[in-house]
């Protein structure tokens, strides 16, 4: 993520900011400009949980903006800390979103077909609820209860995961809406077959599989994680995960000033054609920032092993995302 400046005066602000520590400006986020500006209508959503984008057009009938457009369903925000849940998971919505539109994905340009989100809870006032992370037919349902830290640690250990984050979620739900996207493209399909694997075998079997048998021995030279060995689809969904995370640590690395012999001030993870050279950049900051934190204590943030296998299917996904993005002839999964 790129470290921003505020229009009205030389200091600098970051992208969850609602105002300028410096000048006390109201900062308005415009995705289609990729800046802050101090001009057009807020968000509605402004004050309930502090969305700091600017609404679409001149603020239209609902006063959204596009990332808040896209949520069709909100939690019970009267009950408990859902309120603030709902923000948490929004903001980590609009960071992604920015994240592929310096790919084109979802930008004014782009044509095809918007995910519709549904922002659920555990908790509401009619009693707690049972809620499942998944996309299917263009619909992305997010838990917004793992916005809380101390959920999301107590899941990600009971399910063996080495990071869990609301960020990752959205990266993980809008790859599976993203293959719907490319397979409008002729060559996409039987290319992910041939690398990836049939998609349209069963896929309730290979998780019910999955998760009573554990991931397949040798998985490791194939996959970035065990579950992405379950099934193509979800190889794709978490491949495309770790690319745009490796792309982002890049991008927030050079934007911190961060330098190195592989990493070159102004370098653009997004712009760049060479997909090794994202991956391999990615992963030498991932690295280094691995071996600052454990001088603290603190975990890896990327505690992920890139085998060539694994590279190869960053490589493909690098090259699908980067590609113009085309209308959807269909939202079905």
């Amino acid at each position: 993520m790129r470290v921003f400046r505020c229009p009205s005066c030389p200091a600098t602000v970051v992208f969850a900011n609602s105002q300028c520590l410096s000048c006390g400006t109201e900062l308005l986020y415009d995705p289609e400009q990729g800046r802050f500006v101090d001009n057009g209508a807020p968000c509605a959503n402004r004050a309930e949980i502090g969305c700091n984008w600017r609404a679409e057009g001149d603020g239209g009938a609902d006063g959204l903006c596009r990332s808040c457009a896209m949520t069709e369903v909100i939690p019970d925000t009267f009950h408990g800390d859902n309120c603030t849940l709902w923000a948490e998971a929004e903001l980590a919505k609009r960071r992604v979103l920015e994240n592929l539109g310096r790919w084109g994905w979802f930008m004014a340009a782009d044509r095809g077909l918007r995910p519709r989100f549904h922002m659920l809870s555990e908790e509401a006032a009619r009693g707690e609820e049972h809620v499942t992370m998944g996309h299917a037919d263009g619909l992305i349902t997010i838990n917004v209860t793992e916005a809380d830290i101390l959920q999301r640690i107590e899941r990600g250990l009971a399910l063996g995961e080495k990071l869990r984050t609301m960020v990752g979620h959205f990266r993980h739900e809008l790859a599976h809406f993203l293959f719907d996207r490319l397979t409008a493209a002729p060559s996409f399909t039987d290319a992910f077959r041939a690398l990836m694997g049939d998609e349209r075998t069963d896929y309730a079997a290979a998780l019910q599989a999955h998760y009573k048998n554990g991931p397949p021995a040798g998985w490791e030279a194939r996959c970035i994680t065990p579950y992405a060995s379950a099934h193509p689809h979800e190889d794709w969904a978490e491949t495309v995960t770790h690319l745009l995370h490796l792309a982002d640590i890049t991008d927030s690395a050079v934007a911190a000033g961060l330098r190195s012999d592989a990493l070159e001030p102004g370098y653009d993870a997004y712009a760049d054609e060479d997909a090794e050279r994202v991956i391999s950049r990615g992963s030498h900051v991932a690295i280094s920032v691995n071996h600052i934190n454990r001088a603290m204590g603190i975990g890896d943030i990327y505690p992920f092993v890139l085998t060539s296998g694994v590279r190869e299917k960053l490589a493909f996904a690098h090259r699908w995302l980067r590609t113009a993005p085309q209308p959807a002839q269909s939202a079905s999964v």
